[in-house]
């Protein structure tokens, strides 16, 4: 099906030239998958398609205004609260989540977003594929490949149970530390 265009990519994207301008990574729907070049824990296979992610999630009533650009720079230099790729790579690489703001939000603060930043910079490579109704691809990809870096949808991966342990403890770590800024 669409499995070459993100397990064989004939490119993998670096953090520099998607941030750059203008972004090689089309204004359009699609799937994204992330490769990387270091395991960002030591179970996990280097080199491989480990996370797949669509934008926009999906289409409703409402217009949607996520598109791949948006959504894989977002996944480059945003924070783990917008990003469930970011808090999963934070927490395998034992960042500290903690409680930021109002307290609701949870991210790797600051200095640790900067971390994840760096480390996915040297890290991590990103392809993607143009499609109309990415989630419809999204849906077969999880259920026919082994991505242990996705949850939704993905109980039947063999490192589930343990990234969904790992990123509890984060969250009730982080909530019995004060909020931080």
């Amino acid at each position: 099906m669409h499995d070459d265009a993100l397990t064989r990519p004939g490119r993998l994207w670096l953090a520099n030239e998607v941030l750059s301008r203008p972004s090689p990574v089309p204004g359009a729907a699609g799937v994204y998958g992330w490769h990387f070049e270091e395991a960002p824990f030591p179970d996990l296979p280097v080199g491989q398609l480990l996370y797949v992610g669509i934008a926009p999630r999906h289409m409703t009533s409402r217009t949607s205004m996520q598109n791949l650009r948006k959504r894989v720079r977002y996944h480059f230099r945003g924070n783990a609260y917008g990003s469930t790729l970011r808090l999963t790579l934070g927490c395998l690489l034992g960042l500290e989540l903690r409680r930021v703001g109002s307290g609701k939000r949870m991210t790797f603060a600051k200095a640790g977003e900067a971390a994840l930043s760096q480390w996915m910079a040297r890290h991590a490579r990103v392809c993607w594929l143009e499609h109309p109704e990415p989630w419809t691809v999204e849906s077969s990809l999880i259920a026919r490949l082994d991505l242990p870096l996705n949850l939704d949808r993905n109980r039947h991966n063999a490192f589930h149970p343990r990234l969904t342990e790992m990123r509890a403890q984060a969250r009730q770590r982080a909530g019995e530390l004060p909020v931080t800024t």
